[in-house]
């Protein structure tokens, strides 16, 4: 089985998306046999009221749950976070829920975001933090959004013990706390692998041996990037299967109590 813990529906602002649907979605996982995809919207990205997105990715996702797994879109810096979060948890299932603070305005570090964490670790849900929504180099010009700095995340889940923390779309970890040995901090974190390197530097591989095989997650980032390089990564990571299978699927199981 593989599960991915980094896809999305619906539209980008600045880029068309292919497979935004969850009809085609999931016909580019059974292509690449992807059996289970984490889901949220592109489109609360960039839209004012970020909560339309996880409706639409509510609707979207009905009849397909068994497979897709939905994740809300949560802006803190917005006054009615409290009752998107409610609504999104309670009535849409939602397990989860993606932060983008450099994209809605505040910092990991603002009173109203750890509120919001706190909110929803007291619901058991699972916070994933992207570190970058597309390649710096296909930005548009209309906007420059730099990614959310590995060392704020860093204090994040040092101050937030109780909260299960999923790291996406990122890289270079090794060189911070979050990918040290001997770190202080807590196991609260997994990093998924999109980004990471699993030849020359390989990253992949010294996270494993840093922080354990059980803190990686296969990950793809579709349909903002096809899923291609990350399975191939994990077919060239020097590691034993059974390590494989545990980055395939086994891990995100026991993170996402699936």
């Amino acid at each position: 089985m593989i599960i991915d813990v980094n896809a999305y529906l619906g539209h980008f602002a600045f880029r068309r998306l292919r497979y935004h649907t969850a009809s085609s979605l999931l016909a580019l996982m059974d292509s690449k046999k992807i059996d289970r995809a984490v889901v949220s919207s592109a489109s609360a990205i960039t839209y004012r009221d970020a909560h339309a997105g996880n409706e639409e990715v509510a609707e979207d996702v009905r009849g397909h749950r068994e497979r897709l797994i939905p994740f809300a879109v949560i802006n803190p810096f917005y006054a009615g976070w409290r009752d998107d979060l409610k609504i999104c948890h309670e009535e849409f299932g939602m397990t989860g829920l993606r932060l983008y603070p450099q994209w809605h305005n505040y910092r990991l570090s603002d009173s109203c975001c750890r509120e919001l964490v706190d909110a929803a670790a007291e619901r058991g849900m699972v916070i994933s933090i992207p570190i970058r929504v597309e390649d710096n180099r296909e930005r548009s010009w209309l906007l420059n959004v730099p990614d959310v700095p590995l060392e704020e995340i860093a204090e994040m889940v040092k101050e937030c013990p109780n909260a299960r923390f999923i790291l996406l779309n990122g890289a270079g970890y090794t060189g911070c706390p979050l990918g040290r040995k001997n770190n202080s901090l807590p196991n609260n974190y997994a990093i998924e692998l999109s980004r990471l390197s699993a030849v020359l530097a390989n990253e992949m591989g010294q996270l494993i041996t840093t922080l354990g095989v059980e803190r990686v997650m296969f990950g793809t980032g579709m349909p903002f990037n096809y899923p291609d390089p990350a399975l191939v990564k994990l077919e060239v990571l020097d590691a034993s299967e059974a390590d494989k299978e545990k980055i395939r699927s086994q891990n995100a199981m026991n993170w996402l109590r699936l």
